[in-house]
């Protein structure tokens, strides 16, 4: 026992590095050097990159102009109804994928919103939402299996090699963006069929546990996200199906084989953040204990950015 807890101390480094990178973007998003604020009805919804505010916003008058320190809308656009306004801010999107400026393109609509229940006030191409630093959400699905003896083992899939974001790295059974028009837990069920195969009675069975936020820094933009987790206990003779192309392969795992997993910052590793969702789920189940060293930093950190 004792050797079993040295090692999981061991462990609790990699975890804060998974954590604080993760959040590398929270020191400097309020930077005015760095982010200009993307202002829509006299609210911010996101931060830009002031280069991409120069170089590339500005090039389209017609649609976004400079008001005081802040990007916004021009008049026209600002007052033209919700399908309208965003109609009209696709444009320029559409023009900068095409030069190959913004990439990615996902054919997928994020609401731009102040938060997660509040009404958007614009409707933004998915691939995008990145370069304007706006708030996204997701779901992560943690499958996992409680064996005879009560040890639980998890499925972890790997990305397939050709998706545009992570290819080939290790994420969970089931994980999507959260688009405009539809429940957490519907896009859920979506996912988990569309991504695993698993059908609608078994999926309706996943339970919300929570949600882990984080703000990232890229070289184009700030990602500001809030994942909703959803704890799924699976049979253990289940077996997850390829479905839709996203994914290689499932493997089942041991929680202590994830813990190691985690443990790898270099390497065959979980997409970034899927860390921090795994973390909350060893939290819950109590393979991290108060005992932990760093134990409130990492239960802070899970939570570290703005959680709206």
């Amino acid at each position: 026992m004792h050797q079993c807890h040295a090692k999981m101390d061991s462990m609790v480094p990699s975890f804060m590095t998974w954590i604080e990178r993760c959040n590398s973007g929270l020191a400097c998003q309020h930077d005015a050097t760095q982010y200009t604020p993307f202002s829509v009805d006299g609210h911010v919804v996101g931060y830009v990159d002031t280069t991409f505010v120069r170089d590339h916003l500005l090039r389209f008058p017609d649609v976004f102009h400079m008001v005081d320190t802040s990007v916004q809308l021009v008049e026209r656009v600002r007052l033209m109804s919700l399908h309208d306004r965003s109609s009209a801010v696709a444009l320029p999107l559409a023009q900068l994928h095409k030069e190959g400026i913004i990439t990615g393109w996902r054919d997928e609509m994020y609401p731009v919103l102040t938060s997660f229940h509040a009404e958007p006030v614009l409707l933004m191409e998915r691939s995008a939402s990145v370069y304007f630093g706006i708030k996204a959400y997701g779901v992560h699905v943690n499958g996992y299996v409680e064996n005879e003896d009560g040890r639980l083992d998890m499925w972890v899939a790997r990305r397939s090699s050709s998706k545009p974001t992570w290819p080939g790295k290790l994420d969970h059974i089931v994980a999507g963006g959260q688009p405009y028009g539809i429940s957490p837990m519907d896009n859920v069920i979506k996912e988990c069929y569309e991504e695993a195969g698993i059908e609608r009675e078994l999926a309706s069975k996943a339970v919300p546990v929570g949600a882990v936020s984080y703000c990232s820094k890229y070289s184009y933009g700030l990602k500001r996200d809030v994942l909703f987790c959803f704890d799924l206990k699976l049979p253990r003779d289940f077996q997850p199906r390829v479905n839709d192309g996203e994914v290689e392969e499932f493997y089942k795992v041991s929680v202590y084989d994830v813990l190691e997993i985690v443990a790898r910052t270099e390497g065959d590793v979980y997409k970034d953040n899927c860390n921090l969702v795994v973390l909350d789920f060893m939290i819950r189940h109590g393979l991290l204990s108060p005992s932990t060293p760093a134990y409130l930093d990492i239960l802070r950190g899970l939570r570290e950015a703005d959680l709206s």
